[in-house]
């Protein structure tokens, strides 16, 4: 639960934001409303340590800019990304958003969700001719495109308190075209259960080896948790499940001290959780790495982290705009990659791999 919570002048006019306001107020929670459209300084002049936790324990409910309706290409994981949100409660050391958004990791929850879903039917209206390259599922629905919900959020975190992926998987089951993709560290999927979704939502769940996620997911659901929800989502209807399509996200794959104990005991957890059969079941394997900014702003939110950030054992890889990423060295990359393969083969069938990167 937050501690602060603000909306602007916009946002609370909004339908969605009333829905927002509506759902906040049912929990008891306080909230702020703002006479214009700016965020008030929430951390000026406080330490770095200060400003983490006060941005980390306050929900903005804001507008997304006109500039997010230009939707961009997100290859491997889906056609588009999308955004219901930006930033995430979490306190997950390695944290990808670190160095990505500017500013005081505030999350901004977006109250014109009509026009967010507008926008995508007006992309899934144009069809998939439009693009240079399809991601990596593009095989399951070729004619349809894919819209990711999670490149900047974790949107079942906040869904007791803004109701908006329960919203966004409804109105996906009537666009046609467009499938929607969202993964999460959570477990709380009961509103998720009953939706009307006609399989064209797929629910992944960010999985790691327990030490990882015991050490350096702070403030998430417990390995445990998170494939009886990856269970739930997957099981029939008839049984008391969603029925959704599943994935499972294995995510920042790291070769620690014994890792194949450690990854074989995740993959054993996870063929019991799923023990009913899941056809189409998918993996999208993620190495750990990061940026020499994104390396400063983790030492400054997580200064006793155990995260390994030494770049002198990694690979550097520019990318496009000449910036640097840290990579794992490619003798590594090789034996995760052909471990982690076999190994999924081997239990689920071959063909789930979507992508090792």
């Amino acid at each position: 639960m937050p501690k602060r919570i603000l909306i602007t002048r916009d946002a609370a006019a909004e339908p969605h934001g009333q829905a927002m306001l509506k759902r906040l107020t049912d929990l008891g929670l306080q909230i702020e409303q703002l006479k214009g459209n700016r965020l008030p300084a929430l951390t000026k002049g406080m330490d770095l340590r200060t400003a983490y936790r006060k941005s980390k324990d306050t929900l903005a409910i804001v507008n997304a800019p006109a500039g997010q309706m230009k939707l961009q290409p997100i290859p491997p994981s889906a056609d588009y990304q999308f955004h219901l949100a930006k930033g995430c409660p979490a306190h997950c050391q390695y944290c990808y958003l670190a160095g990505s958004l500017p500013g005081a990791p505030i999350t901004r929850a977006y109250a014109n969700l009509d026009a967010i879903l507008a926008n995508i039917a007006a992309y899934a209206q144009r069809g998939t001719t439009v693009l240079k390259r399809r991601p990596a599922d593009a095989h399951f629905h070729p004619h349809d495109l894919t819209f990711e919900a999670s490149c900047y959020t974790d949107p079942l975190a906040l869904e007791h308190l803004t109701g908006s992926l329960s919203t966004t998987i409804e109105a996906f089951a009537k666009t046609p075209g467009a499938r929607l993709r969202w993964v999460t560290k959570y477990d709380t999927i009961e509103p998720l259960i009953g939706l009307d979704h006609s399989g064209k939502t797929r629910c992944r769940i960010s999985l790691n080896a327990e030490v990882v996620a015991r050490r350096l997911e702070g403030g998430t659901a417990d390995l445990t948790a998170r494939l009886a929800a990856m269970r739930r989502l997957a099981m029939p209807r008839s049984e008391g499940g969603g029925g959704y399509p599943v994935g499972a996200v294995l995510a920042p794959l790291m070769p620690i001290p014994d890792w194949q104990s450690a990854y074989t005991d995740l993959l054993e957890r996870l063929e019991q959780a799923l023990d009913f059969g899941v056809d189409d079941l998918t993996f999208e394997l993620i190495t750990h790495r990061f940026t020499p900014g994104s390396k400063q702003v983790l030492l400054d939110w997580y200064p006793a982290t155990k995260l390994d950030l030494d770049e002198r054992s990694r690979a550097e890889k520019r990318n496009k705009f000449g910036g640097t990423k840290y990579v794992y060295q490619k003798e590594q990359m090789l034996e995760l990659k052909g471990w982690f393969g076999e190994q999924i083969e081997r239990r689920f069938g071959p063909g789930k791999i979507l992508y090792f990167t």
